[in-house]
């Protein structure tokens, strides 16, 4: 078959239902990403004779005699196409996994579709932006967001936005390496069982079959998929394959072949006897007597389980002061209990990991991982290597949001690395993503609230129980995290805490942006509301009057230790400037149909800058002869930005450009250590590593400068071309003298750890006879310290609303006996541009005493607020409250119907 490909000619012979997809990546282009592989998220979006399609449903015989154009088609780097430079100017991008597709639709659109841009581009997704700066890069309407400068305080582009844009900037498989080896995945039918038998032999003779693996051959070595600093905050309960499966998907065997068609069929050939064990999928059941215990052999001292025998993974339960007091000195009591879905990550690049034997004979594993060291660490660990002998990176990560802070397809990889000699790949398919991957923690969370008439709270109590699911990754950081900032961030002379996750043949849980906090505070802030309506306050004031302040101590079930600072303090500036911005006009009108209730509110989170138990980064800065520096950093770039504010942070600290840096990042080559890129660390230790690293590197400069002119070090000003004073300049090639390059280090712990803050506020519309909600204004105020990258900063900021709306509104695994029933995108429904109204983002002006020029974190903390506040605002709108997430149209229609107090509302 022939046909071109970007211009040039192209004979390759697909096989029988082959799309045109993967035969492009065959034939090395892979700027044609794979995100869900059904045409539904737009990532492989190429054009057929000037025809946008979606290339992962598109037969590639019909490419035959045919023009494709992929994004690398459309321009270059060093000349890109306008489409591609106004998605640069505009940074239309933060993981930029979806972005190829992206250009590839923006660049067919003319003037005339604009106004209908949400319909077409509904076929392309973003999980990252919120779409409202891709919208202006292909309207062009608004002032590019790019500053010329380098330095913090400016709205610097990202170092690789014009790759990214260009196609050019490679993600974890976008790579070509000879004698590729597959692995794919034979999962469990049944959510509890055990494995009799296994007969490999039928899979074993299908010829391109390599390695076929079962629980004989794995390490026998427990251990949790969820990664951490220190690794027992996990409870080790998973194997690399069991005998017992205890949810519906759990691995059962692993094929390597020749290819994943072959890998596939293989598995299906893979006959298994099992013995099917009662199930649990109830969390309220799991701690029952009656019910079977998913880890109860297993020793609660050396798995740190708290209680295997009755799946019980952990528990907290601690009181301040007296509840029974605080609620008896109370005008007003409000209780309430509120649940929260499970949600999926949905970052469009899949888990995937290529490993293969370095020359030097030391594993290797390229993988799509916010966590190499610690990836790196347990892989040592399970197969008992020296941790030297392993080395792991990452190229750019299409997307994280804490789901890839787990080990997921790297020791499938290195066991098939170690056992063939060969270099082998394993990519999980989108449904592996949705039916396999740990998800958002499912929580139940009860709250007692008491206040005085005045409007002070005297007593606070919340019960939390949380399904881990099948395994224990990550819930007890989740359950204790869940119940600390939402809690602490009132200052209540009584509280009360018990929380506990449980064990259930779910789909396991793991790490999701908040980590915890939001299911929380979505039920706290929704309790300060009714008790506010109650006493008949309003409800800013109510929070004003309650909120902890620098100098108030920082309370859950005690006193917490001298880590957490209020290293700066805008919590009271989020708070006006949200309640300003609500009153102000701004946003939509309201409907001009009948029947529309409108009504307004908003909500409140804390958040610490630093996970508990520190966070160790180290980084160096180098810099050679000819002025250019390397950046060495173990953070992972997924769509943070921490390599564009490492560049930042550096380039102010030594007064050169970003032209002259290069960083190398997410590599256990790179530096000595690095915790990884979760719990908003990129620029509050990592970044503080970064820019210690610089200073040292100006210091010994300094110091050389010193020694050769006998002027004090400190006169030294740097400068792009070396070190001067007055009219004198000492080149680098001076103060390097004979050696090549000369080196700064920083070591930051995060030991101690600040405060940051958001406040979200709605305005809305909701139409009682369709359940319908409409956004008329979204504004968040955020408390970020020194705001390092604007653009960037409120990217960061409004992909944080764009998911938590997903998450209020549309997003919801659901599972019926433990079976995923939205297993595809289109059976889930993850927000589009058509979706999102815009937010309005303000800053707090703080600095913090902390962070690298006064920064805090802002990654994470968008997202807590936004359900309640919404939640908040429907309430008002309608006069009943949405207790269970998402509230969506079929929901709020019910929860209408289901009260007496309202009428009977039109249908």
């Amino acid at each position: 078959m022939r046909f071109t490909v970007n211009g040039s000619g192209v004979e390759q012979e697909p096989r029988p239902g082959q799309c045109l997809r993967t035969l492009l990546r065959e034939t090395e282009h892979l700027d044609v990403k794979k995100g869900c592989d059904s045409g539904d998220c737009g990532a492989c979006s190429v054009l057929v004779d000037g025809t946008p399609v979606h290339s992962c449903i598109y037969p590639a015989y019909r490419a035959e005699g045919r023009a494709v154009t992929t994004v690398a088609g459309l321009g270059t780097p060093d000349a890109l196409s306008p489409v591609q430079q106004r998605f640069v100017d505009h940074a239309a991008f933060q993981c930029g996994f979806c972005t190829a597709g992206m250009v590839v639709t923006a660049s067919t659109l003319t003037e005339e579709d604009l106004p209908e841009l949400p319909r077409l581009l509904k076929g392309n997704l973003c999980r990252c932006t919120g779409y409202r700066a891709i919208r202006e890069a292909i309207q062009d309407q608004c002032p590019a967001t790019a500053a010329s400068g380098s330095g913090v305080g400016e709205s610097v582009g990202a170092p690789a936005g014009r790759r990214i844009v260009s196609g050019r900037e490679p993600y974890t498989l976008d790579v070509a390496v000879p004698g590729l080896l597959h692995l794919t995945v034979l999962r469990s039918p049944h959510p509890h069982a055990r494995i009799l038998s296994i007969d490999t032999t039928a899979a074993e003779s299908l010829p391109g079959v390599v390695r076929v693996f079962t629980a004989t051959d794995v390490p026998p070595v427990l251990y949790s998929t969820g990664r951490h600093a220190n690794r027992l905050d996990d409870p080790d309960d998973s194997l690399i394959l069991d005998t017992v499966v205890r949810f519906r998907g759990q691995r059962v065997a692993a094929v390597v072949a020749e290819s994943v068609g072959v890998a596939e069929q293989a598995c299906r050939l893979i006959a298994v006897e099992y013995e099917v064990l009662p199930a649990n999928h109830d969390p309220e059941l799991a701690r029952d007597p009656t019910t079977p215990a998913l880890h109860g052999h297993l020793d609660p001292m050396t798995s740190r389980i708290a209680n295997p025998r009755r799946n019980l993974a952990a528990e907290l339960h601690g009181e301040y002061g007296d509840v029974a007091t605080g609620l008896a000195e109370a005008d007003a009591v409000v209780r309430g209990t509120w649940r929260n879905q499970r949600v999926n990550h949905a970052h469009l690049e899949t888990h995937a990991t290529i490993g293969w034997l370095a020359e030097d004979g030391r594993l290797t594993l390229r993988t799509s991982s916010q966590v190499p060291f610690l990836v790196r660490d347990e892989i040592a660990r399970l197969f008992d290597l020296d941790r030297d002998r392993v080395r792991v990176f990452t190229a750019r990560v299409g997307g994280g949001f804490g789901g890839k802070q787990e080990i997921l397809t790297e020791d499938l990889v290195t066991l098939a690395v170690l056992a063939t000699g060969r270099p082998v790949q394993y990519e999980m398919t989108r449904s592996e993503e949705f039916t396999t991957a740990p998800c958002r923690h499912p929580f139940r969370v009860a709250v007692t609230l008491g206040a005085t008439r005045a409007g002070r709270l005297t007593a606070l109590a919340i019960d939390v129980l949380s399904d881990t699911g099948a395994y224990g990754n990550h819930s007890a950081g989740v359950m204790f995290h869940g119940v600390s900032e939402s809690v602490a961030v009132y200052d209540v002379p009584h509280k009360r805490v018990d929380a506990a996750a449980v064990y259930t043949n779910n789909l396991p849980s793991g790490a999701f942006r908040g980590y915890g906090l939001g299911q929380v505070i979505f039920a706290l802030e929704s309790a300060m509301d009714e008790l506010a309506v109650e006493l008949g306050i309003d409800r800013v004031e109510f929070r004003r009057q309650n909120m902890v302040r620098p100098g108030d101590p920082l309370v859950v079930t005690h006193v917490e230790g001298d880590d957490l600072v209020f290293g700066s303090y805008g919590l009271d500036q989020c708070l006006d400037l949200v309640e300003q911005a609500l009153g102000s006009g701004r946003g939509l009108p309201e409907p001009r149909e009948p029947g529309w209730r409108t009504g307004s509110g908003l909500a409140m989170a804390m958040i610490a800058t630093v996970p508990p138990r520190g966070h160790r980064a180290e980084a160096n800065v180098t810099v050679d002869r000819d002025g250019r520096y390397t950046i060495g950093v173990g953070t992972a770039e997924f769509g943070n930005g921490t390599a564009t504010v490492h560049t930042q942070l550096v380039a102010s600290a030594l007064a050169t450009t970003a032209d002259r840096i290069t960083l190398y990042a997410a590599d256990t080559d790179a530096t000595g250590h690095d915790v990884g890129a979760f719990g908003s660390t990129g620029t509050v230790v990592a970044g503080r590593a970064v820019h210690d690293a610089a200073l040292d590197l100006l210091r010994r400069l300094r110091e050389r400068a010193a020694a050769l002119t006998g002027v004090d070090p400190a006169d030294w000003l740097a400068g792009p071309e070396g070190l001067q004073i007055a009219d004198r300049t000492l080149t680098f090639a001076d103060l390097l003298g004979g050696e090549a390059t000369l080196r700064g280090e920083g070591t930051v712990d995060g030991s101690v750890r600040s405060l940051a803050f958001n406040v979200h506020g709605f305005r809305v519309a909701v139409h009682p006879g369709t359940g319908e909600i409409r956004i008329l204004q979204s504004v968040q105020a955020a408390d970020a310290g020194y705001v390092v990258n604007p653009a960037q900063c409120r990217g960061q900021i409004e992909g944080g609303v764009a998911q938590a709306l997903g998450t209020a509104l549309w997003e919801e695994l659901i599972l019926h006996e433990g079976t995923v029933t939205t297993a595809v995108f289109r059976n889930y429904h993850l927000p589009q541009l058509s979706d999102l109204p815009d937010t309005e983002v303000l800053f707090a002006r703080t600095s913090d005493d902390l962070g690298p020029y006064g920064a805090k974190s802002m990654s994470e903390s968008p997202y807590n607020p936004v359900a309640p506040a919404l939640a908040n605002a429907v309430t008002d709108a309608i006069g009943v409250r949405p207790y269970e997430l998402p509230m969506s149209r079929d929901r709020i229609w019910r929860l209408l119907r289901d009260t007496t107090h309202l009428g009977d509302p039109e249908p």
